[in-house]
């Protein structure tokens, strides 16, 4: 009993290094991004709760010995075990919308952008690239209604340009770019789990300028919990703010 506040502590930092692994695997190569998302969904949140309970056993323990310093070792352990606790509370109390099951978005649904080189090869896909249709378009609008074209006063180069700089500003890997066609394809990572999405994005000419539609798909997964919505979202606030 009277080392219970130091393993406590320990665990807590072994764990912690586990979680951040868990959590960045993928990006250095250790494994898939689905593998460290299956660890999460398996692992973290008991892997909590025994830290959060260890290290109240510590905490009580060794304040009824009064071994202070013992003692803040163990409240320390706790404490972290209920910050990794927070967002199963958090799901507990407040519960999210479930999210759409889609994982294609599409700013122009009835002539969504093509891929032109990024194909069903691509490492780690089980989605197609393909569209969905009209069945894919009713479930994406019913989700997602304020995902549509980007309209600007800038000529189709201008745009281009623009929007092939934001997508190396939000770190996307421009997989193609052809100038003359003004479009080009990308792959974007998610920060955590460092999940794959596959990105195209088209720039033509309209009478007052031009229109920058974009397509962001999920390489993986039914519902990609709204991420490549907010994607979409994120690129034409960035395109908007620097025109």
């Amino acid at each position: 009993m009277k080392h219970t506040g130091t393993i406590a502590i320990v665990l807590a930092i072994g764990s912690a290094i586990g979680m951040a692994l868990v959590l960045l695997g993928a990006r250095f190569e250790i494994w898939q991004p689905v593998t460290g998302f299956g660890f999460y969904r398996s692992y973290f949140n008991p892997l909590a709760m025994i830290i959060t309970g260890v290290g109240l056993f510590a905490l009580v323990i060794h304040l009824h010995r009064s071994e202070k310093p013992k003692a803040a070792l163990g409240g320390v352990a706790m404490i972290f075990g209920v910050i990794c606790l927070v967002p199963m509370i958090s799901n507990i109390v407040n519960p999210k919308p479930r999210a759409a099951p889609i994982h294609n978005i599409s700013t122009d649904t009835v002539n969504p952008p093509a891929f032109l080189v990024l194909d069903e090869t691509r490492a780690g896909a089980r989605n197609p690239l393909a569209y969905g249709g009209a069945e894919q378009a009713a479930a994406q609008t019913a989700a997602y209604p304020d995902i549509g074209p980007l309209e600007t006063e800038l000529t189709a180069d201008a745009a281009y340009q623009r929007a092939l700089t934001v997508a190396q500003d939000m770190g996307w890997d421009i997989i193609a770019a052809d100038t003359d066609a003004h479009r080009f394809e990308a792959t974007a990572r998610t920060s955590v789990f460092y999940f794959a999405d596959d990105v195209v994005v088209v720039v033509s000419s309209t009478a007052t300028g031009s229109r920058v539609d974009m397509r962001s798909v999920s390489r993986i997964g039914r519902s990609d919990q709204g991420v490549n919505a907010a994607r979409i979202r994120l690129f034409q606030k960035q395109f908007n703010e620097g025109v």
